[in-house]
Parts: structure tokens; C-alpha cells; sequence
């Protein structure tokens, strides 16, 4: 057990410094090309934030944990809303102006509801990993168009300090860059590796479902980077980077991780129940009506979606 342990603490450093490394080097990159930042925020760093996530489903679908790699997407995207931003609408009450919001949350919810039905027949066949696939590219391609369309001076502004905060050094080599984004994805894979270890070594030593495990300790574990940005972002004021970060992030699960992680393998999610799936569902939708209902989350909406995530977990571990 102390092995185990040992073993996800090591993953979770690793996933952290990697994928920090991996922003930061290919932030620099698409700046230097010549990425506006909103453009490089809304694509460079939020893949590159939610590259623990796919990196660990990618390694546990090729060892065959398809409930660890199913788990850590629907428990990612639970944890995001009625942890994250739970925790994040307590410290700040988050006063929404981002109007770029209002086709992501429903494009959000839209990606729960199509994963539920591939996931219907609890797997995930490469046909609907490549439409997935197929999906998160449209959705890029029609958020950029968005927001060099809408985006207004101030949402540009907040990018930009992002990019600023993200980047950490104005100038960077191109041989600095690529040493960035290779450590980063070495650091990354080897992470993952000893993060997934560890999680199946604890399952089978407590006898808890793999499910269980990917649902929680994995999914906790690789929402880290999230957590840590979107607490960052609302304490400088800037809620629509906060939030935008948790919905991009649930979009990108859903689409970009598990299309990638099923076009290598078949998913295939047994131990994911009927409770869970309505759980992510439902926090899901509930980001609507708290979003449109004068643009603000309140922190006691925070407080109860905190409460329900704990009588969920509650609910979920074994007895």
C-alpha cells in the first residue's frame, strides 16, 4: 500500500510538472507564430490542461482498465462542477460576462447527452471515438470563429494576462520550446504510467471496483491543474477564464480524450453505473440555469453543489 501511494504521488507530480512544461513550451510556440492569446487560450492551453486526463485514460485503455479510463473522464467532469467550481463560486462569487458562454455550456450539456448514448451499450467503439474526434475539431473550429467574431476588449484582455501568467518568460529559445514540450510529454507519460499503477494496485488491495477508483482518487488526481487554475483566475477577478477553464475542460473529456483513447482501443465500462452517468448529467445541465440567472454563480449554489458531490461520494464508496 505504501507503494501504491508512493507510486500516485509520484504520477501526480509528474503529471503536474509535465504538463506544465507542455504549456508553457507550446504556448510559447503559438505565440511566437503568431497566435493571438485568446486563440492560443482557447486551444494551446486548454489541451495542454487537460493532458493528465488523456495521457492517464490513454494508458489505462491500453492496459485494458476501461473502467479506470471511463471513470477518470465521467469523474473529471463531475469533479470540475460540483468540486471546482463549487469550491471556486465559495472563495468568489463568480460573476460571468464571458458571452461566449452561452454556446459552450449548452455544447457542453449537447457532449454529456451523446456521450450517454454511445455509452448506452456501456462501450465505446472506435466508430464513435472518430465521430468524437470528428466533433471537438468542429468545436474548436467554430469557437475560434466565435470569438474573433464576439469576444469582447476586456475577455481579450484576461486572455492575454493568462497567456502572460502562463508563459512566465516572454522570450523563450525555439531549443528552450522544444525541450519544454518534449520533457513535458516524457514527464507526462511516465506519470501516467505510475499514477495508473498505483490506483490498480490500491483497488485490488482494498477490493474496491477499478470504477470506483478511476471515479475518484484517479479523477481528483488528474483535475489538479483545473482545480489550481480556476481558484487562481477567480481570486484576480477573472471568472470568465475560471469558469470557461471547467466547461472547455468537461467538453474536452468527453470529445478530445476519449475519442483519442477509444480510436487506440475499443472502451469498454462495465463498472460505470446508471447513478453516476446522471449524476455528470445532471451537474451538467444545472450549469445553465445558474449561468443565465443574471450571469453569476452564488456561493450558496456553490455550497449545495459541494454537498451534493459529497453525499455522491458517500453513496458510490463501498461499505
Amino acid at each position: 500500500m505504501i507503494l501504491s501511494w508512493s507510486l500516485i504521488g509520484i504520477g501526480l507530480l509528474a503529471l503536474y510538472f509535465g504538463a506544465e512544461w507542455l504549456v508553457r513550451g507550446a504556448t510559447s510556440l503559438a505565440l511566437k507564430l503568431g497566435m493571438s492569446p485568446l486563440i492560443a487560450g482557447l486551444t494551446v492551453v486548454a489541451f495542454g490542461t487537460s493532458s493528465p486526463e488523456l495521457v492517464v485514460s490513454l494508458t489505462a485503455s491500453l492496459g485494458g482498465q476501461g473502467d479506470i479510463a471511463l471513470g477518470n473522464v465521467v469523474g473529471s467532469n463531475i469533479f470540475n462542477i460540483a468540486f471546482i467550481l463549487a469550491v471556486t463560486a465559495l472563495i468568489v462569487p463568480l460573476k460571468v460576462q464571458f458571452q461566449l458562454l452561452k454556446f459552450d455550456t449548452p455544447f457542453m450539456v449537447v457532449a454529456t447527452l451523446l456521450f450517454l448514448w454511445a455509452f448506452s451499450d456501456r462501450t465505446v467503439s472506435q466508430g464513435e471515438a472518430a465521430g468524437f474526434v470528428i466533433l471537438i475539431i468542429l468545436y474548436l473550429a467554430l469557437n475560434i470563429w466565435l470569438a474573433k467574431r464576439q469576444a469582447s476588449r476586456e475577455v481579450k484582455e484576461e486572455f492575454a494576462q493568462e497567456m502572460i501568467d502562463v508563459e512566465a518568460k516572454p522570450q523563450l529559445s525555439i531549443a528552450m520550446i522544444i525541450l519544454l514540450i518534449g520533457g513535458g510529454l516524457l514527464t507526462l507519460a511516465c506519470g501516467s504510467q505510475a499514477f495508473v499503477s498505483g490506483a490498480v494496485n490500491i483497488a485490488r488491495t482494498l477490493q474496491v471496483p477499478e470504477a470506483i477508483i478511476g471515479l475518484t482518487i484517479v479523477a481528483a488526481g488528474t483535475s489538479l491543474p483545473e482545480l489550481a487554475s480556476s481558484v487562481v483566475a477567480a481570486l484576480r477577478k477573472q471568472a470568465d477564464v475560471a469558469v470557461g477553464n471547467i466547461i472547455g475542460s468537461n467538453i474536452f473529456n468527453l470529445f478530445a480524450i476519449l475519442g483519442i483513447s477509444g480510436l487506440a482501443t475499443p472502451l469498454h465500462g462495465p463498472g460505470i453505473s446508471q447513478l453516476d452517468l446522471i449524476y455528470m448529467t445532471a451537474v451538467a445541465v444545472l450549469m445553465i440555469p445558474m449561468l443565465w440567472s443574471g450571469l453569476i454563480i452564488r456561493r450558496w449554489e456553490g455550497g449545495v453543489l459541494l454537498l451534493s458531490y459529497f453525499v455522491y461520494l458517500g453513496y458510490i464508496w463501498p461499505k
